[in-house]
């Protein structure tokens, strides 16, 4: 074993800054006194009197603006197995079964070929390649595939 492969047992938690005098950070919070940096945040890259970076980037509205926020409830074969033979999978049947929720319905729901499928189904959802021809190898059919 080295000192590199040793396994980390403290977690240093967050500096907690301005928080009164006996917390040793009050008052300038480890800014010191005074002058350009002491007075709120600087910009990853420093510009100096230009325009702050922030500004020169497009305006993107949401928290994060994240894309994956809006990426469908993706489902497995193998989840499909609750249902029994020759049943219909759907959106109101997989949120009976809780496999999904409300806020799911939104985003949409894909079902992908992971898994071993064991029963017949007939599915009325976006399904995968591969999720589709598992499905009618077991004498399933996709109708909204």
């Amino acid at each position: 074993m080295k000192l590199n492969e040793l396994v980390k047992t403290k977690i240093r938690r967050k500096k907690r800054v301005g928080r009164g005098i006996g917390s040793g950070l009050g008052k300038t919070a480890g800014r010191g006194t005074k002058g350009q940096k002491a007075r709120g945040k600087i910009p990853a890259v420093f510009t100096g009197a230009g325009l702050p970076t922030y500004k020169k980037l497009p305006l993107r509205r949401g928290l994060g603006n994240s894309r994956a926020a809006l990426a469908s409830k993706i489902i497995t074969l193998e989840n499909l197995n609750i249902f029994k033979t020759n049943s219909i999978v759907d959106l109101e049947s997989l949120l009976k079964i809780n496999l999904i929720n409300k806020k799911d319905l939104k985003k949409g729901v894909k079902i992908l070929g992971d898994g071993e499928l064991k029963v017949k189904l007939t599915v009325k959802l976006p399904v995968s390649k591969k999720a589709q021809i598992e499905i009618e190898k077991k004498g399933g059919k996709v109708e909204n595939g």
